[in-house]
């Protein structure tokens, strides 16, 4: 006689967002309405996959997410952890995903997969790509490769890693994508992956939640006064979005000079794609000149997810680490 195997343990938590959506009347706009389990029932399929725990954390559109929501949600998916799910996937919307996964994924401290996803077409649209990003989030989640890489992004049967996907098209259904290329692919329900897992860095819970950083973007001939007033709003951090390989005017030069002894100062790229320079230009406002005034260049990590790094490194007093955190 058989013994009949237990099926892993898989927790579930929804955020809101497209995968959540629909138009209660023509033409008024998709709006969050579904639950988990109303999501769970577009896809059957997952409780052959697994003992499903299942919650429904927030119905909230992605862009009025906040970092306060989500170190609830942390908290969340730990204790389904350390009450011995295998993995947790968290649906939200979009628009946030690529910010909430590395906020997250600097937090989670388990070899267990925490998997994001959502949807780009609302549940009532035709065509609607939340089950299948569902399904496989649950199938990268349940896979033993899957371990040991932190916060997972999947969509479009893609596998992404959190401190490198970005939404890259508003409407289009391949939105995200990493400046590397994705980590793997979900081929006919098995995960494929291209590397091994990479050795990773976690940050503690922060113990201060009510500072604040700024991030502004360079444009031409834009002047210094929001720059200026950084500093004086009480703000404790600050990221730019610079030109190129990580530039600024001469005028935005000699500000952040006067602000780096009172915050932090990081300069990204606004382009999208590649790293900051280190040692290539050197005219005024370019990386050598603001790296001398004691600026932090970001690497490759974007403007959008250096100002959470940057974030949470006050917020557990760890800003003098901060190069230590950036990528090369």
């Amino acid at each position: 006689m058989n013994e009949q195997t237990s099926l892993p343990r898989l927790a579930i938590g929804s955020l809101g967002g497209t995968v959540s959506m629909q138009a209660s009347t023509l033409g008024c706009g998709v709006r969050p309405t579904l639950g988990c389990d109303a999501q769970l029932a577009q896809v059957p399929q997952l409780r052959e996959l697994a003992d499903l725990e299942v919650a429904t954390l927030g119905l909230l559109p992605s862009a009025s997410m906040g970092f306060a929501a989500l170190l609830d949600v942390l908290a969340w998916a730990r204790a389904e952890v350390e009450r011995g799910a295998q993995a947790v996937i968290l649906t939200q919307g979009t628009d946030s995903l690529e910010e909430t996964a590395y906020f997250l994924h600097l937090l989670w401290p388990f070899d267990a997969p925490l998997v994001m996803t959502g949807a780009m077409r609302a549940a009532n649209q035709p065509g609607n790509d939340g089950p299948a990003n569902l399904l496989a989030a649950a199938q990268v989640a349940l896979a033993q490769d899957s371990r040991g890489r932190g916060v997972l992004v999947v969509m479009n049967d893609q596998v992404h890693c959190a401190a490198r996907v970005r939404k890259t098209a508003s409407l289009a259904m391949a939105a995200f994508r990493s400046g590397c290329g994705p980590l793997g692919d979900v081929v006919e329900g098995v995960v494929v992956y291209r590397q091994a897992p990479a050795r990773r860095k976690v940050l503690p819970l922060p113990h201060c939640t009510e500072h604040r950083v700024a991030l502004l973007e360079v444009c031409l001939d834009a002047d210094t006064a929001l720059l200026q007033a950084v500093a004086t709003l009480g703000y404790e951090g600050l990221v730019i979005a610079g030109f190129g390989a990580g530039h600024v005017s001469g005028g935005w030069s000699e500000v952040l000079g006067q602000l780096v002894p009172a915050l932090p100062v990081i300069v990204a790229t606004r382009t999208g794609s590649g790293p900051t320079a280190s040692a290539s230009y050197g005219f005024a406002g370019a990386e050598i000149d603001l790296q001398a005034k004691g600026v932090q260049m970001a690497g490759q990590l974007c403007p959008r997810k250096c100002r959470i790094l940057l974030w949470l490194l006050i917020g557990t007093g760890r800003q003098q680490q901060l190069h230590s955190w950036l990528p090369c």
